[in-house]
């Protein structure tokens, strides 16, 4: 599968960004349901973070820039929507950093190991968990719901834990070097 471009997950990996293109226009203009709108498309970019990597293990697609693809493709949608939300005030803009120091810290860490072990590596699922859970705390404080406030807050501090585990777990794969071929790395994750 290493040559292969266009697959399925590689498509919904690059759909991803382009839904969250929609997603930010909705966000900054004003218009009836634009809100709703944003929601909507955003529980579909979501959905097809889930989707990708089921894709790539079921249809044996799993590529080299699948492993690229997927997880930039997060970074991206979810700094998209945090840039949104710290401009107009709906989250706070140490958390947008947060997320965005991380992200940089990880991307960094993957082109070293690229470039030392010649191989790229997938996301893992403590990555994957706490990505999700970025999106849930940025999807709630989209939908603006008192009685979920908190439970937005819950999954504002929940998702700062994650992303320090998920941070602990790249930089063990970065300083002590264990880069061998596990579960993980058998399929998108």
């Amino acid at each position: 599968m290493q040559g292969r471009i266009w697959t399925v997950s590689n498509l919904l990996s690059v759909s991803r960004v382009l839904l969250v293109v929609v997603a930010v226009y909705y966000l900054t203009t004003d218009g009836p349901n634009h809100r709703i709108g944003a929601l909507v498309i955003l529980s579909v970019a979501i959905l097809t973070d889930f989707l990708d990597g089921y894709f790539a293990r079921r249809l044996h697609q799993v590529s080299e820039l699948g492993k690229i693809l997927d997880p930039l493709a997060d970074k991206i949608a979810v700094a998209a929507v945090a840039l949104v939300l710290i401009l107009t005030d709906v989250i706070p803009f140490w958390y947008f950093l947060a997320v965005v120091v991380r992200d940089v810290l990880i991307v960094a860490g993957g082109l070293v190991i690229q470039k030392k072990k010649q191989i790229v590596l997938q996301s893992n699922w403590m990555g994957k968990i706490a990505v999700s859970v970025i999106a849930l705390y940025l999807w709630l404080s989209i939908l603006r719901m008192e009685y979920l406030e908190s439970f937005r807050t819950f999954t504002l501090w929940a998702s700062v834990v994650l992303m320090a585990l998920s941070l602990v777990v790249y930089s063990r794969r970065l300083f002590i070097g264990r880069v061998v071929p596990s579960q993980e790395e058998h399929g998108t994750v």
